[in-house]
């Protein structure tokens, strides 16, 4: 008896009541990543862990208890929730996480977390980074705003683009605050994604890129500390103890890897050579441990994660469950890219974690959450 209900359980997981499937690679990619990046962190925090706690295992435990516990249980929940029933509730839940982000500038309950940024938040002995929550209300919200309008509204300057533009303009001043140019960044590629694919006007996207870049050259020349960021990425060399040590470990750990890397959990960079080596640094150990081509491979399935949701949405009939579909996907391949990126030099530091595989609740918690939605909406597509 106790045998069929697991089976009838699971079977109501993958399938809906009108037999429509889930997309098992969607599911597959995301449990390959959230193992890989526990099997990852456990190696890349064991120094660390016991240097601090006397515990090889503190970081990966407390990843288990405070990310992958939660989040499992937003994947399961949203994964059978539908999804069509967080279209009324967009709305407030991105007030919420506007309440959140503005929470951090005041004291008592804003911290830095040891960064320059303001961007955690401590409540009732926990910690968390409202940011991450802004990321999935945004692409809720946006969605549901657009597709209650028909693409000639969107079209229009007054009714459609500069409305788009406030909302994201709101979200975009608290990321400067704090400052987090990593999640605006990321924000605003979900941003230009959903609009175009809601049918907004290229001529407006094409001006929200170039004042955008106006806005960030005039922010960047008046802040130190950006401004130092900026030329370290462009000439890490000149200062190789300071802002540049970072990017020259890192360099130095993903080339020390070489083809198949020096073995997993035989990196040297986590003796404390490497900063940040189990948050956004987590990359190069896994380069450095397993080498070139397990680092091509977890790009690859980021790829392969990104390119499903875009399937997902190609196949979802309903608006809203297309906008969500394309800004989850366009999160997560814009987040992973700017992580990896970083590490091995093309893009500047910015801070923003791997998701999947660096250490932290929060972003760990909500990014299965938002696959849960993705689940939910590949059950009610008509085709794959």
């Amino acid at each position: 008896m106790k045998e069929n209900k697991i089976k009838n359980w699971l079977r109501s997981f993958f399938y809906k009541s009108n037999g429509q499937q889930a997309d098992w690679y969607l599911i597959g990619l995301v449990t390959f990543l959230l193992f890989f990046g526990l099997a990852i962190l456990s190696s890349a925090s064991s120094v660390e862990s016991y240097r601090v706690y006397g515990d090889t295992y503190w970081h990966l435990r407390h990843q288990l208890i405070y990310g992958v516990l939660p989040g499992v249980l937003f994947f399961v929940f949203f994964a059978f929730f539908d999804y069509q029933k967080l279209r009324k509730w967009a709305f407030p839940i991105f007030l919420l996480a506007i309440f959140l982000l503005v929470l951090v500038f005041i004291p008592g309950f804003g911290s830095t977390n040891n960064t320059f940024a303001k961007s955690w938040i401590h409540l009732f002995g926990f910690s968390f980074q409202p940011a991450e929550v802004a990321k999935l209300s945004f692409i809720l919200y946006l969605s549901s705003w657009l597709a209650s309008r028909d693409s000639d509204v969107i079209k229009d300057a007054k009714q459609g683009f500069f409305p788009f533009l406030f909302s994201l303009g709101v979200i975009g001043v608290l990321m400067i605050m704090q400052p987090d140019w990593g999640t605006l960044l990321i924000i605003v590629s979900i941003a230009i994604a959903i609009f175009f694919v809601a049918g907004g006007s290229l001529k407006h996207i094409f001006w929200l890129i170039i004042c955008g870049i106006g806005v960030f050259s005039l922010l960047v020349s008046k802040s130190a500390t950006t401004l130092k960021r900026l030329t370290t990425f462009l000439h890490p060399e000149l200062d190789p103890k300071g802002m540049g040590y970072q990017i020259n470990q890192a360099l130095l750990a993903v080339g020390s890897g070489g083809w198949l890397g020096r073995g997993f959990g035989h990196s040297r960079q986590k003796f404390s050579y490497l900063p940040e080596v189990y948050g956004d640094s987590v990359y190069a150990i896994a380069a450095e441990e397993l080498g070139f081509a397990f680092s091509v491979l977890i790009v690859l399935v980021f790829l392969l994660l990104f390119f499903r949701g875009l399937k997902i949405a190609n196949n979802c009939e309903d608006k809203f469950g297309k906008y969500v579909a394309v800004g989850i996907a366009t999160w997560l391949i814009t987040q992973a890219f700017l992580n990896i990126g970083a590490i091995i030099g093309i893009f500047p530091l910015t801070g923003v974690p791997l998701p999947f595989i660096s250490y932290g609740g929060t972003s760990l918690a909500v990014a299965l959450a938002a696959c849960g939605i993705l689940v939910n909406i590949s059950r009610q597509t008509n085709r794959y």
